[in-house]
């Protein structure tokens, strides 16, 4: 906090604070996280308060690493924020250094799949679908050992981020239901394949539900990873859907289709489909070809672009090649084949010259011939039609695939709807590599400590996700709406641009003298659109804030 004037007033950072605050209380996040871990007597703040901190500090989108985290706080009303007496010196690096620990002990994702089973069970929020997938995270360090067992490796492997020159790990990641919420997080190797690594993980989160008796079962959606032949078809023992890799045969031949030839239904959106049932590695299965008119549109640009940068490239190419002399006339019609395979858009065509002059020196006699000296070859060249409309004819395409044959159950269209349900987990992984959230590398020193950092990233996005979703359902439900970026009235905004409304809100405190004895609290700067925002987060957000008095706090 900010002292004033004559030791007598002092304010604070409240902005978006409070309502992260007040969502974390509303999902008891720190009670869920103290039930679990084991209390120390001497640390002045508990492992689920420091984990509470620093899910403020990240969603503060102020990229403050952790061990400035009691910096973050100085300016904040942290004992508002956190029902506790508490100052920002009491948050040190030991502090959240041993809940991290305390984390990495008991199991991340053992920890955090609890918790938010609880938090889906008690707010209705747990769904049939799953969406999995994986991101890598670069880490900057040695890391030459694991610092305990059953920890994670520190190292290189297939680089996400486009940083191969930094070691990494890697996150994979479940999401649920209609607030897409985290509902699994698992700390992989930094070289794990996620043709292994999801069947692993679905595995434990299947054992998981069945020992916390979740009777519904999940319906697992991934990308082409999955769909492997030694694994997926080999067990088969839950439903899913998936995308078919088109490196398989009978699968790149139902891509390449004539379109003539295909009798498409027409889904909407841009969207049409082709059912066909595939026996594919021994399994029947729904196969559903895809055609999407925006993927289409976007493909066929980016190949047009190749194309282009060909035309360019062989047109420098051939005006060298014709300057080139070639001893023969077989050696210039073997160079212009060998040229023309190298191009995959274009057709070159040519005709090869012979350049002649007279034999010997000095002026020809009248009866001299002239006689071949070299050959050349001129040319021209075109697009390959051919090749382009046949190329042309798979793009926007893809097919997915699933073990559920009964369309009462699982209609085309729903298989479609579905899987594009995967851009959750996607907007998910963009949300934590936001180089204003937390963490957009990391910089921890022990592998069991970043673990556990990655359990406290996901808990971030399950808050923020809860938040949006739940704002969005309030104005839907009261038929009402908030401001956009440009002004426009909206039912769906981001909680990022409300976090941003927010900003300005600040605390007032009145000492006596000496702050021996607080009089009195203000919070300032509470526009009616601000307070509009605060009820809509309801009573917890409300008491945050001030707009119910402390007096009815009790019922």
């Amino acid at each position: 906090m900010t002292e004033i004037s004559n030791g007598e007033i002092q304010t604070a950072v409240m902005d978006h604070y409070g309502l992260v605050a007040a969502i974390c209380q509303e999902l008891k996040i720190a009670d869920k996280i103290d039930n679990r871990l084991p209390q120390d007597t001497q640390r002045k703040i508990s492992p689920g308060t420091a984990v509470v901190v620093m899910i403020i500090n990240g969603l503060g989108f102020t990229n403050r690493r952790l061990y400035l985290t009691h910096q973050f706080f100085e300016s904040k009303p942290i004992a508002k924020l956190l029902g506790q007496n508490l100052e920002a010196k009491d948050i040190t690096d030991y502090t959240l250094g041993h809940a991290l620990d305390d984390i990495a002990e008991y199991g991340t994702s053992q920890l955090f799949a609890e918790v938010a089973f609880e938090v889906a069970f008690e707010h209705n929020l747990l769904g049939s679908n799953n969406h999995i997938d994986t991101t890598s995270m670069s880490v900057h360090g040695k890391y030459d050992i694991n610092d305990a067992p059953n920890i994670i490796e520190v190292t290189h492997g297939f680089s996400k981020d486009h940083r191969p020159d930094l070691k990494q790990v890697v996150l994979s990641l479940v999401v649920n239901g209609p607030s897409s919420m985290p509902l699994w997080m698992e700390p992989l190797d930094g070289n794990s394949s996620d043709k292994v690594s999801f069947h692993e993980t679905i595995r434990r989160v299947e054992e998981f539900r069945s020992q916390i008796d979740v009777e519904a079962k999940f319906k697992w959606i991934a990308d082409s990873a999955l769909y492997t032949k030694d694994r997926l078809l080999k067990n088969n023992d839950y439903t899913w859907i998936t995308r078919v890799p088109e490196t398989i045969i009978e699968a790149k031949r139902f891509v390449e289709q004539p379109n003539e030839t295909i009798t498409w239904i027409d889904r909407g959106k841009g969207y049409k489909t082709l059912s066909y049932n595939s026996m594919y590695g021994g399994i029947p299965q729904r196969w559903l070809l895809v055609f999407s008119e925006q993927a289409y549109q976007r493909e066929q640009k980016t190949l047009e672009k190749k194309i282009e940068k060909e035309r360019e490239a062989l047109k420098q190419a051939l005006w060298h090649f014709g300057n080139q002399d070639f001893h023969c006339e077989g050696d210039a019609l073997k160079a212009l084949d060998a040229i023309n395979k190298g191009y995959k858009w274009h057709t070159i065509e040519g005709q090869v010259v012979a350049l002649c002059k007279y034999a010997g020196r000095g002026r020809p006699k009248r009866e001299a011939k002239k006689i071949a000296a070299c050959y050349k070859v001129e040319t021209t060249f075109s697009r390959n039609e051919e090749v382009i409309k046949r190329v042309l004819n798979s793009k926007g395409r893809f097919i997915l695939a699933t073990n559920e044959l009964d369309e009462s159950i699982c209609t085309d269209e729903e298989v479609l709807e579905e899987y594009k349900g995967q851009q959750d987990v996607e907007r998910g992984f963009r949300f934590l590599k936001d180089p204003w959230f937390m963490v957009d590398s990391v910089f921890l020193k022990l592998p069991r400590r970043i673990e556990a950092l990655m359990m406290v990233m996901t808990l971030c996005l399950m808050v923020y996700n809860f938040g949006q979703y739940k704002l969005r359902e309030r104005l839907k439900a009261q038929q009402t709406t908030l401001p956009n970026q440009l002004g426009k009235e909206v039912c769906n905004p981001t909680l990022r641009w409300i976090f941003q409304l927010m900003e300005g809100i600040g605390m007032v405190y009145f000492y006596e003298t000496s702050f021996t004895h607080l009089t009195r609290e203000v919070i300032t700067n509470l526009t009616r659109l601000r307070r509009k925002i605060i009820f809509l987060f309801g009573e917890t957000a409300e008491r945050m804030y001030g707009l119910i008095p402390k007096n009815s706090l009790e019922v």
